[in-house]
């Protein structure tokens, strides 16, 4: 039997083959027996009341088995405590009031007996509205209270007295989540329980959110995702559509699919905000910041109070005596804002990270030297030492093998040998590292496998593999002999999948599981009267490759574990491990932990042809050790590519008259596609980190994406010498700057 560790190895997942089979059961894979479907009604307006929906249509359609409305729900579902402790970020329950707070909101639903039939009646009902004045529209400095985020020494004076100063203002779009599995739930109602098959990040949240809407205890409420088309943070919490779901099967006493369409995407599900971000950077003549300032505003619905944490990682990321951050909001009449891949830390570093560009520029400065000048020995923040800190070397090695110190800093200096003029950028990456609770089951069995639950879920990610190599590695087992159990709240808690938290807040909780599951099969065995273990007590067992023996014993003389179950009687042996959260942990205020990484850009472009490309990506990660270097990169791959979506492309646009999403499909919201790849070179550094967990592992989701966004733009100025500080890109930019 392999010897070889499964941790920190590549591995095919061990869920390929069900994907690419077609065996994997998604959401709206799941069929019952007298199934229905049902169809919201979308609000066309986004802001007033509904003055009256004419519904008769609908309802004498074939098919139709009702038309719910705010007159008919009303007192049917209910509000989600904010004390206790679920997370939503559309707060108000769907069908409430007669209310419009946004374009596309659901104003009714309609439930048939096949998907056209009450798409056909969804279509049929009309509404008559009391129209308000609507904003939609861009965001300025300065709205709303302001809030101090983070503040050392005196920012402002420090600016005024520097020899050196930048001030600009740098803007994110609004950009929406299109994962290719839509927003789905099939809900079924026994007449005691429900059990909801969800497009979850949480499965374990979804459940307390639901039962609180429901008005049930929550051993009422079941909730399962065992596969999930990505997510990227807009499945991270329940929707309106869920609820009415549920409602409907609970109403009706029949299974009920509802599944949100790739429009309605664009309304119900949430997105990223548009921020507005002012920076202002001083230094001295040797390139040491004096003074860092960070004002954003971020774009919120009216009444709902997500944040986008724009400063979350500008305290930390250099040093300097004199650093003050606010935020503030910006309410207008728009849907929900909601987390996606990175939220806070991404559209900050954009601004941060671009502005640190335009400072080396001012200074005369390489922008890989700047950055080193102000590298910080602690956090300064928090005065507190960084559990692992290798962002310079992410830096020096990504310069290496991106080829930095052959770059010419002039704008359009350098060319490829087919006469495509070069832009080379970079950027600095951060993002958090934490802990959340989270329990496990384990279980031996004897047919020699081991089986794993948990309430946790797999979004694409790699969780069922990474998960099954850390459990193989703790028995000293090959993966193959791994079952893993994920998505059913029926398994012990798990956490969300979610801010790059899942793999890290695992590994304590398998710690603990197999050490109660070392006690119970040595104490099984000590009591079994094996020969091969002679008189041994539990003490004096150990497990090595799966197989029980005496201390002093040769491997080879050993009893599997499965033997030791047949000996005694016994179908299986189990125990259940639990962690807790990090900020819980003895000295957790006493150190600073985050992962670290540095990006390289070369980008191309054609002006003759107004042609904009990403030709090439050099990117460094410092994510403590990693548990599965394949799938490990293809997350930061997909990383840098949703980044390049984010510079060059993607962005929502409302249209100031109605309110709507004008791009809301996939021909008008532009994506990064294949077409698109660059020569992509993703480097993980070797630095375990077992400030979280035993393994030194780190979570690496989102930091792949961030910083990117500012290294392309780099790349832009020195290609074409157009600072640009809006995103997207816009071409019509670079060539009126050329003309």
């Amino acid at each position: 039997m392999s010897t070889e560790m499964a941790v920190g190895r590549d591995m095919a997942r061990v869920d390929a083959p069900l994907k690419v089979s077609g065996r994997a059961r998604y959401t709206v894979d799941h069929q019952f027996p007298g199934m229905v479907y049902a169809v919201p009604v979308p609000a066309t307006v986004s802001r007033g009341r509904v003055q009256r929906l004419h519904t008769a249509r609908a309802r004498s359609m074939p098919g139709v088995l009702n038309v719910y409305t705010h007159e008919n729900v009303r007192g049917k579902l209910f509000r989600v405590a904010k004390a206790s402790g679920a997370s939503i970020d559309e707060n108000r329950p769907p069908l409430w009031d007669d209310e419009v707070r946004y374009y596309g909101q659901y104003i009714a639903l309609v439930v048939a007996d096949t998907l056209e039939r009450a798409m056909a009646a969804a279509n049929a009902v009309v509404a008559e509205y009391a129209t308000q004045p609507h904003d939609v529209g861009d965001i300025d400095e300065g709205e709303g209270p302001v809030t101090v985020q983070s503040e050392r020494g005196d920012a402002h004076a420090a600016y005024e007295n520097a020899p050196v100063t930048l001030d600009h203002v740098y803007t994110t779009p609004t950009e929406t989540h299109n994962p290719i599995e839509l927003h789905a739930t099939v809900a079924v109602y026994d007449g005691e329980t429900y059990t909801l098959y969800e497009t979850s990040q949480a499965v374990m949240n979804h459940r307390a959110v639901m039962a609180q809407m429901l008005g049930v205890e929550s051993e009422r409420v079941r909730v399962l995702t065992h596969y999930l088309g990505s997510g990227f943070g807009g499945k991270l919490w329940p929707w309106t559509h869920c609820a009415l779901a549920a409602m409907a099967a609970r109403d009706l006493h029949l299974p009920v699919r509802l599944e949100v369409s790739r429009k309605m995407m664009f309304h119900t599900v949430g997105h990223r905000p548009p921020t507005r971000q002012r920076i202002r950077l001083a230094a001295d003549t040797g390139g040491r910041l004096v003074s860092l300032r960070q004002d954003y505003v971020v774009r919120t619905s009216r009444r709902d109070a997500y944040h986008e944490n724009c400063g979350e990682a500008t305290s930390y990321l250099y040093s300097t005596p004199n650093l003050r951050i606010t935020w503030s909001h910006a309410a207008r009449d728009v849907g929900a804002a909601t987390s996606m891949r990175g939220p806070g830390a991404v559209p900050g570093l954009y601004a941060v990270e671009s502005a640190m560009n335009e400072l080396a520029e001012r200074l005369g400065m390489d922008p890989l030297e700047l950055r080193l000048r102000n590298e910080p020995g602690v956090n300064e923040a928090k005065g507190v030492p960084f559990s692992s800190r290798h962002l310079v070397e992410c830096l020096r090695t990504g310069a290496q093998r991106f080829g930095w110190s052959r770059r010419d800093a002039r704008p359009g200096s350098m060319r490829a040998d087919d006469g495509e003029i070069l832009g080379w950028g970079m950027a600095s990456a951060s993002w958090m590292a934490q802990r959340l609770p989270a329990q496990i089951g384990l279980m031996l069995c004897r047919d020699g496998r081991v089986r794993v639950s948990c309430a946790a879920q797999d979004i694409g990610t790699g969780t069922y593999t990474v998960l099954a190599q850390m459990v193989a590695d703790a028995l000293s087992i090959p993966v193959e002999r791994i079952d893993i159990q994920l998505g059913d709240t029926r398994y012990p808690a798990g956490p969300v999948s979610g801010g790059s938290m899942l793999t890290g807040s695992l590994v304590p909780a398998v710690d603990d599981a197999m050490r109660g599951l070392r006690r119970r099969l040595f104490e099984t065995a000590a009591q079994a009267g094996l020969p091969a273990l002679g008189d041994a007590g539990p003490d004096g067992l150990v497990l090595s490759a799966g197989r029980v023996q005496a201390k002093a014993a040769p491997a080879a003389e050993g009893v599997p574990f499965e033997e030791v179950l047949v000996a005694c009687g016994l179908a299986q042996l189990s125990a259940n491990g639990k962690s807790g959260s990090s900020r819980k942990d003895p000295g957790a205020d006493q150190r600073s932990i985050q992962s670290f990484g540095a990006h390289f850009v070369e980008v191309g472009w054609r002006p003759e042809l107004a042609r904009l490309r990403v030709r090439r990506v050099v990117t460094v990660i410092d994510a403590g050790r990693i548990v599965n270097p394949r799938t490990g990169r293809n997350q930061i791959e997909g990383a840098v590519v949703m980044g390049m979506g984010m510079a060059l492309f993607e962005h929502t646009h409302y249209d100031e008259r109605s309110g709507a999403p004008i791009n809301s499909n996939l021909a008008d919201y532009v994506m990064a596609v294949h077409a698109d790849m660059p020569e992509l070179d993703v480097v993980f550094l070797d630095h375990p980190d077992t400030a979280l967990n035993s393994l030194g592992a780190r979570g690496i989701g989102e930091i792949g994406l961030a910083g990117v966004a500012a290294a392309i733009t780099d790349a832009v100025h020195h290609a074409t010498g157009v600072r640009v500080r809006e995103l997207p890109v816009h071409i019509e930019d670079l060539l009126e700057a050329g003309a």
